[in-house]
């Protein structure tokens, strides 16, 4: 038996729609990188200003060095 269904999209269409979707995608990810840093800043910010105020000492700055990389690795990747 021979199959005789027609795809409902030509090819032209298929095409645009996977190319839309990844443009979506693409969107997505932007948007939750930045929602990221956001966040992230944030909690340099606090770092900071605890530090400032003698909340936090000298030997714990590892939180600080962890968000510091984590902000630049989100920076990297806008660069893509």
């Amino acid at each position: 038996m021979k199959n005789t269904n027609k795809c409902s999209y030509k090819e032209e269409e298929k095409d645009q729609l996977r190319i839309q979707y990844e443009l979506d995608q693409i969107e997505n990810i932007e948007e939750s990188r930045e929602k990221y840093r956001k966040i992230v800043n944030a909690g340099i910010t606090r770092w900071v200003r605890d530090f400032q105020g003698g909340h936090i000492k000298i030997d714990s700055v590892e939180d600080l060095k962890k968000l510091i990389e984590l902000d630049l690795a989100l920076q990297k990747d806008d660069e893509y």
